[in-house]
């Protein structure tokens, strides 16, 4: 994956997207191209990603109007129809209605304690040839914060902080619930806490207040020393606190018991459960101080449970790797990562962003 840059002063809304949008027009309409081949690989009927795109972003614009307006921005300046960046938008939404995954994707860790700095890493694992390209997005959101972000080209947002000391990770879970009225799109959700929220308190706030159609958690810390996985589904919203050593991790499966009841993850055929008890195992390691040092005691010389690999052998479809390892540092309002693996990670540094 080749990740590209882009910094702005102008706040979030429709004129920050027709300049994204201008500015990397051929990559939008690109990966664009290559979602919609994969949900007719999917067996998705494109009347069906068209229907729930609209809806969602019918659903983003009553939630968050300039959201929804640089979504709109974004396809204006791409020269693209909006259903070719609403998909992309709701591509979460999509998946959850008819072909939700089998595998899982991204495991997160966050160790939180009173009066320190968390401590933070993600892997993102997801399809390679979805993903030739990622953004890294510095902004001003419409509270007057700044943040910086990693998402995919036409994504709102994925994983990232903000200049009030909040952080986010992202997990995709699966629900029984999934894919009935529609529902603000989940990476949107991720996005607004992005730019707005200023403590966890705040951010558990803003997705209770948004109606999803999708699962997803979202892993929050503040610089003072608190955390949550913020469960989402369309059956609630739980939050699930760090234990009495101040560390969260969350795979693909929910945490919250009564969330739990209504899991569609197959948890024998997906690594979710392997992967979470692996962290466990580690989080004596794991407190590294630095997201190089913690890549390094997760990597396990290149064979870690969290390090996806994929089986060539298979369809494009079901092929799974680790696209980003990425983590967060909410004192210095800084994001370090590594295009690859915990074990490239490690091996070879993370940048800063």
């Amino acid at each position: 994956m080749q990740l590209h840059t882009d910094i702005t002063t102008t706040p979030t809304g429709a004129a920050a997207g027709r300049a994204r949008g201008a500015r990397f027009a051929p990559r939008i309409r690109r990966i664009s191209a290559l979602y919609a081949a994969h949900f007719a690989e999917l067996g998705i009927a494109p009347g069906v990603v068209a229907e729930v795109a609209a809806a969602s972003h019918d659903e983003l614009a009553a939630w968050a109007p300039h959201l929804a307006a640089e979504v709109d921005g974004l396809a204006a300046g791409a020269g693209t129809p909006l259903a070719a960046v609403a998909l992309l938008d709701a591509r979460t939404e999509i998946l959850a209605r008819t072909a939700p995954s089998r595998e899982g994707e991204c495991s997160t860790m966050v160790r939180a304690l009173p009066g320190a700095a968390p401590e933070t890493l993600q892997t993102w694992d997801w399809h390679d040839h979805l993903a030739p390209d990622g953004l890294l997005l510095a902004g001003v959101g419409n509270t007057g914060l700044r943040f910086k972000l990693f998402t995919e080209f036409g994504v709102s947002g994925k994983i990232g902080l903000n200049d009030a000391g909040v952080g986010v990770h992202f997990n995709i879970l699966n629900h029984r619930s999934d894919g009935g009225a529609p529902g603000v799109p989940v990476h949107a959700v991720a996005r607004r806490v992005i730019e707005e929220a200023t403590g966890v308190d705040h951010a558990v706030d803003l997705v209770r207040s948004a109606r999803v159609s999708a699962s997803t958690v979202l892993t929050v810390a503040d610089r003072h020393g608190r955390a949550a996985s913020i469960e989402m589904s369309p059956a609630g919203t739980a939050v699930v606190r760090p234990g009495e050593d101040g560390w969260l991790f969350h795979t693909n499966h929910f945490l919250d018991p009564e969330l739990a009841a209504g899991d569609t993850i197959p948890r024998v055929e997906s690594s979710t459960d392997l992967r979470m008890d692996d962290m466990t195992a580690r989080r004596a390691d794991l407190c590294s101080g630095t997201g190089q040092a913690r890549a390094k005691a997760l990597a396990a010389d290149g064979t870690a449970p969290q390090i996806m690999r994929p089986d060539v052998s298979l369809p494009l479809v079901e092929q799974w790797s680790t696209l980003l390892t990425v983590a967060l540092d909410l004192d210095a309002f800084a994001l370090s990562y590594r295009a690859g693996t915990p074990f490239e990670a490690a091996e070879l540094g993370l940048f800063t962003f």
